[in-house]
């Protein structure tokens, strides 16, 4: 299954819109049902208004009823991690098992829980009486 989600986060860096950072990322993720999404970076000349894939492809699912997340590939060139606040959005889905992996344009890939990418997360439990 990485092999399939390292495919479409590649094809999702190829439509990124990133006239500024000159960056392409792409991202795609399982849901626990099977189900993929893709999502690429979407820059704004306002840079306020700028979304990263991990986002856009959490939001697609998420808009199409899917929240329990089981993978998630972030890919670059450069293979750069998911920033701090992909990893709260990720926190809103994530289970402790989520895995996250982070690939680069020469094939190199690492695993990693999102425990160890966020830990001490702030998640939807702590607002739960």
């Amino acid at each position: 299954m990485a092999d399939s989600l390292r495919e479409r986060a590649i094809q999702a860096a190829q439509k990124s819109h990133s006239p500024y950072s000159l960056a392409k990322v792409g991202s795609a993720l399982e849901t626990t049902d099977g189900k993929i999404f893709g999502g690429c970076n979407i820059e704004n000349s306002s840079f306020g208004g700028t979304v990263c894939a991990e986002r856009v492809a959490i939001w697609k699912a998420v808009s199409e009823g899917h929240q329990q997340l089981k993978r998630i590939y972030v890919y670059t060139e450069a293979g750069w991690p998911p920033c701090g606040l992909c990893r709260q959005v990720m926190a809103e889905f994530a289970s402790p098992q989520l895995e996250i992996v982070i690939g680069d344009g020469q094939g190199k890939e690492t695993v990693w829980k999102f425990t160890d990418l966020l830990p001490l997360a702030f998640t939807p439990a702590h607002l739960k009486k």
